[in-house]
């Protein structure tokens, strides 16, 4: 049993935004079926795909972490049975735009096309889109079926120090050099005249769409969103709530079959064509253009940026406020521009930062606010940051009052996995659980 709630320290690895996750056909893909929960299958694929990434990730490989992510595979499923058996659900149009989101992302982050993808994994984009969501939809019934279970746990600060006391003093943990960074940042706001010259374009486009030409093909010609490539603009069904404001409320405006005049939102200027409608329901599908800001646009930006670090630099206004209230990334701006860690920790190891802020800190003192940066966000936008290097912490052995947070969080882990031992013993005997006998050696559902 013990084996079993190791590999909950392995759960970071097991991420589903992998693309290694699409179950292509490579020669160790043997689809056995290795153990059962109920109506839901583990298959052999599935572990080895999961460990040969973690041993391509730099991990060591050994019999006994094979049996960890074999124990956690079959903790989902069980999960998985359990919401069943307790009425836990998430609501499929979650799923369905999580799906939408994480394939958007890996087109955009691999920088291949979807016939790409298609040719790489010999599968349709179709049956990619079906087998992710089928492993969006299991993680996010496994968190919520986490979050229900211990929704109620929490640690005490006598508990954290327990905690930390149990540690052999031979076997703390050494931490890299950590450091403390903030951002501000501004999107180059593109000038009217370019918002014109879209609009203009995409009049154009809608022109020859009412002129007979297909509308799906116009869109893989000329729209901006990445998964135009293999849905030709088709958004499929949705619900309120799922689409930014500006393009809910058009197409709750237009008729059916109806083509919008173009329309702004935060990622640029769509057409809309709205193809059915039920309740609080619709079906559309778009063209995206999103106009690029000029380079007086960006110097713009940056003479934003400048004259607010002089606020700064004059004692006139602090950085974090300024983030708050100026920072275009929404990611930071509510930490007061400061970057986190997966815990929420505002101390982030120098190997865990990103390599251009890495470089640019590299250059500075503590204490320093650089100059306006020009880069790209995630999203791709043009855009200027300056960074605010507040602190660094050396390489150092783990201690209660550098690393508080972590041992914190370490603290809660250790309660929470406590706690799911507990439901795992009890929660096994509600299901029927088979596992082959080839794994006997890993002893998951020992006493």
């Amino acid at each position: 049993m013990k084996r079993f709630f190791r590999a909950w320290s392995l759960i970071a690895i097991l991420t589903l935004g992998s693309i290694a996750a699409f179950g292509q056909d490579d020669p160790y893909v043997v689809d056995e079926i290795i153990a059962k929960v109920d109506n839901y299958i583990v298959l052999k694929s599935e572990l080895d795909r999961a460990y040969l990434d973690y041993l391509a990730n730099g991990g060591r490989q050994s019999e006994e972490t094979r049996c960890q992510f074999l124990a956690l595979l079959i903790r989902n499923k069980l999960m998985m049975a359990k919401a069943e058996i307790d009425s836990v659900v998430v609501l499929d149009e979650e799923v369905d735009a999580n799906t939408q989101s994480r394939i958007n992302m890996i087109l955009a982050q691999s920088g291949n096309s979807a016939q790409q993808l298609e040719a790489i994994y010999g599968k349709s984009m179709e049956q990619i889109r079906l087998e992710l969501r089928d492993q969006i939809k299991e993680q996010m019934v496994v968190r919520e079926m986490e979050r229900t279970i211990s929704a109620d746990i929490a640690v005490t600060p006598a508990e954290v120090k327990r905690f930390f006391s149990r540690i052999p003093q031979d076997s703390l943990p050494y931490f890299s050099a950590e450091v403390e960074v903030a951002q501000i940042v501004r999107k180059a706001k593109v000038n009217n005249q370019q918002k014109e010259a879209t609009k203009r374009e995409l009049i154009a486009i809608r022109d020859r769409i009412l002129r007979g030409e297909d509308f799906s093909e116009l869109a893989k010609r000329h729209s901006d969103d990445p998964s135009v490539t293999y849905n030709g603009g088709d958004m499929g069904w949705v619900g309120r709530g799922q689409m930014v404001p500006e393009y809910e409320a058009t197409a709750f405006r237009l008729e059916k079959n109806e083509i919008s005049q173009p329309f702004e939102t935060e990622y640029g200027f769509h057409i809309m064509q709205l193809l059915d409608r039920r309740g609080n329901e619709y079906h559309s599908r778009h063209i995206l253009i999103s106009p690029e800001p000029s380079e007086e646009d960006v110097q713009d930006a940056i003479a934003f940026l400048d004259s607010i670090r002089t606020l700064i630099i004059n004692d006139s206004l602090t950085f974090q406020k300024a983030a708050r209230e100026f920072s275009d990334d929404v990611l930071t701006k509510g930490n007061g521009g400061f970057f986190t860690d997966s815990q929420g920790s505002m101390r982030i190891p120098v190997d865990e930062l990103d390599p251009y802020v890495f470089l640019t800190i590299d250059s500075m003192k503590v204490g320093d606010i650089s100059r306006p940066i020009v880069y790209r966000t995630d999203d791709g936008k043009q855009a200027a940051r300056i960074l605010y290097y507040k602190s660094r912490v050396g390489p150092h052995e783990a201690s209660l009052d550098r690393d508080w947070e972590r041992i914190q969080a370490a603290a809660l882990n250790e309660k929470k996995n406590r706690l799911l031992q507990k439901w795992f013993e009890k929660a096994r005997h509600d299901v029927f659980i088979s596992i082959d006998e080839a794994y006997d050696h890993c002893g998951i559902l020992d006493q």
